[in-house]
């Protein structure tokens, strides 16, 4: 069944899929320790509950800093092999899962919260395993980072900090665990999952094995929220709203906008850019609005009087309306 055009049980409270970046966990110059993540994760669970007051919730998270330092960790000891990617994303979405739990079983019952290792299967035919852009770990000083490279067939990014590892982000095809998700869902749990992007897994034969990349957590974020037939897709990021002229003096933010209007505009690959294809991939299949805001302000979010709130351009066929936000006109482009 396809639950993007299904209706919604009426006994039900409406269905968020909420995703939230790894650097909301590790802020820019903190040190990527468990209490600081701890301390990091309370924050962003008080937010997260008070949505869960009167919405079903499903919660996805990134992994980029966590996975990166579990990468330099496994290096460290020569005497081993390191792990491969697919394995160090379970690592880290296992950590991260179980500090949600934690922290929102801080807010509730323990039993109503449960985190759900997902696998996520990407094309090994992807273009994105020949050119990665993902960037993971932290920034290292040029020497280091170039050393590391050699040594273990690193791809780097190189800036003003120094270089940072990247890696292959394919897009993601399918959720094998969906099914299980939406059942947990269904019963009125809050759910971690598709964390990191998802464990990628391609097609060999008859099974599935890992592969070696990292799935924007965002992308699977709408596959999540398409494939349950979520009424909102929301991403929470480190900045207030969608910005037009992004990183100019005059910069300007986007109270409303629909997808044709985003898809005009140019946006970076590494942050920005797969968080406006994925709210527009999600208004263009459901007819649903979707919005991109500030953690911070997760509510005012939610409730489109903060943030940017992403229309579809025309309705879709057999989508339940919009929900009514704040008021304002779709960007002039």
């Amino acid at each position: 069944m396809d639950r993007s055009m299904a209706s919604v049980d009426p006994g039900l409270k409406p269905l968020v899929i909420v995703a939230i970046g790894g650097n909301a966990l590790v802020r820019a110059g903190q040190r990527a320790d468990v209490a600081t993540q701890r301390t990091n994760v309370g924050s962003a669970a008080t937010h997260l509950a008070r949505i869960a007051a009167t919405h079903r919730l499903v919660v996805t998270h990134g992994n980029g800093p966590q996975v990166g330092l579990l990468a330099l960790q496994a290096i460290a000891d020569t005497s081993i092999s390191p792990p491969p990617l697919d394995v160090l994303d379970a690592e880290s979405v296992g950590m991260i899962g179980y500090l949600l739990v934690e922290a929102l079983s801080a807010h509730m019952e323990p039993e109503a919260v449960v985190a759900v290792l997902t696998r996520v299967e990407v094309d090994l035919d992807d273009p994105a395993f020949g050119r990665p852009t993902k960037p993971v770990g932290p920034w290292l000083e040029p020497g280091l980072a170039h050393a590391l490279a050699a040594s273990h067939g690193w791809s780097l990014v190189e800036g003003p900090r120094g270089g940072r590892r990247v890696v292959a982000s394919p897009r993601p095809v399918r959720v094998i665990e969906l099914d299980v998700i939406d059942m947990l869902a269904r019963s009125g749990r809050i759910v971690i999952a598709g964390g990191g992007g998802g464990v990628p897994v391609a097609k060999r034969g008859t099974r599935l094995v890992g592969v070696e990349a990292i799935i924007d957590k965002d992308l699977t974020a709408a596959e999540l929220a398409i494939g349950l037939g979520a009424e909102q897709l929301v991403v929470l990021t480190d900045v207030d709203a969608v910005y037009r002229d992004h990183g100019r003096s005059d910069a300007t933010p986007i109270p409303v906008a629909t997808s044709r209007d985003l898809r005009a505009m140019s946006f970076p690959p590494g942050s920005m850019g797969p968080k406006i294809e994925a709210v527009c991939r999600f208004v263009e299949s459901t007819g649903r609005p979707a919005v991109i805001g500030a953690l911070a302000e997760a509510q005012a979010v939610l409730a489109g009087t903060a943030g940017t709130r992403v229309l579809p351009d025309e309705p879709v066929a057999g989508a339940a309306a919009p929900i009514a936000g704040r008021p304002g006109r779709s960007l002039d482009l």
